[in-house]
């Protein structure tokens, strides 16, 4: 499911912070929780911009990684300092391209998804329509005909021809039929969404690959660690 595949993500990404960078681990646990929260939120319908939550993500942990990281030597970084470093790491960026890198492959992944899942749960609510559909008195007189008519004369195996089953049929269900056609480019939608989630921008891939781009995103910070301080 999409709840197991978001948080065993999630695991990855807390799991990169414990063995990799554990002097930040506990501070980044948050950033990385709601990060993950925010996406499931999207996935499951919430109206929020995928550029906005990595880049809030990303504003978040810049705090963290530079007092770890990029200047260890300070002891302690102040709400105000922190709100500072927050505030500008977008003009600095001290993580490069990655953010830009994650946002398209995210929203490429995620947005077929979250499309998927709405239209899984829309036709779910017109199965559970036409599941309790009910027929009008002359398709009940109909169904009752076809169906005990032969008992009246004593053929209880005798069964109704087939040409009058389907007319009966027919008859019951010509409403329902104006649906077909709906229906058919319904299920063409979904085998396409289905689709457009598998290959370089699969969900699972993409989402199991975060932590990677994490950690590049925080090698490049080590990188830029110099000319960030002069900044």
């Amino acid at each position: 499911t999409f709840e197991m595949l978001i948080k065993l993500a999630e695991n990855y990404t807390s799991t990169l912070f414990c063995n990799a960078y554990r002097n930040m681990a506990a501070e980044a646990a948050t950033r990385v929780q709601e990060f993950f929260t925010d996406v499931a939120l999207f996935v499951f319908g919430t109206d929020i911009s995928i550029e906005e939550f990595v880049n809030r993500f990303f504003d978040t942990l810049f705090p963290v990684v530079y007092n770890h990281m990029i200047n260890p030597g300070l002891t302690d970084v102040t709400l105000e300092y922190a709100e500072c470093l927050q505030m500008s790491r977008r003009d600095i960026r001290p993580f490069g391209n990655i953010p830009k890198k994650i946002i398209g492959r995210i929203g490429k992944s995620l947005l077929p998804s979250r499309n998927f899942l709405q239209a899984l749960n829309l036709g779910i609510e017109v199965i559970n329509t036409t599941d309790h559909l009910h027929f009008s008195k002359d398709c009940s007189r109909a169904l009752l005909r076809m169906q005990y008519c032969p008992h009246c004369q004593g053929l209880i195996l005798s069964k109704p021809c087939m040409g009058y089953c389907l007319n009966v049929i027919r008859g019951c269900l010509a409403y329902t039929a104006e649906v077909d056609l709906h229906w058919q480019r319904y299920i063409q939608s979904l085998e396409e969404l289905s689709s457009a989630m598998h290959g370089t921008y699969d969900v699972e891939h993409v989402l199991l690959n975060f932590h990677s781009l994490v950690n590049d995103a925080l090698m490049q910070a080590r990188v830029n660690g110099p000319e960030i301080t002069e900044q």
